[in-house]
């Protein structure tokens, strides 16, 4: 079975810096591609970052530069850190591991950025 577990969200002022994490576990980590969504009230789940299992990346345009993808597969743990965070980063933030047949899902993390 599956699980995903997110954690490092929070309450931060404008400018300031988290970092997310995803911890996996039922897999074999290190094969699978992971991304980390948003979901903004009343918006559409968006992609943020993805990351493959060779260690590509890429990101949304809104937010190049500022937040980074990074996977630790001795940990089965991927990363978002997030910095110069904005009020319109505000969202619960979802990792995903999508590898045919499995594309699973955590139940995500409230990251409100608010001064």
């Amino acid at each position: 079975q599956v699980q995903l577990v997110e954690s490092g969200g929070g309450l931060v002022q404008p400018g300031g810096s988290l970092r997310l994490s995803c911890a996996a576990s039922g897999i074999i980590f290190s094969i699978y591609p992971m991304g980390w969504y948003r979901q903004a009230p009343g918006k559409q789940r968006e992609l943020v970052a993805h990351i493959t299992s060779g260690g590509s990346t890429n990101y949304a345009d809104s937010v190049k530069g500022r937040f980074t993808i990074f996977r630790d597969n001795a940990k089965n743990t991927v990363y978002l850190q997030m910095n110069s965070l904005k009020p319109e980063d505000t969202a619960v933030y979802y990792c995903n591991a999508r590898r045919s047949p499995i594309d699973s899902w955590g139940q995500g993390t409230q990251v409100t950025v608010s001064s």
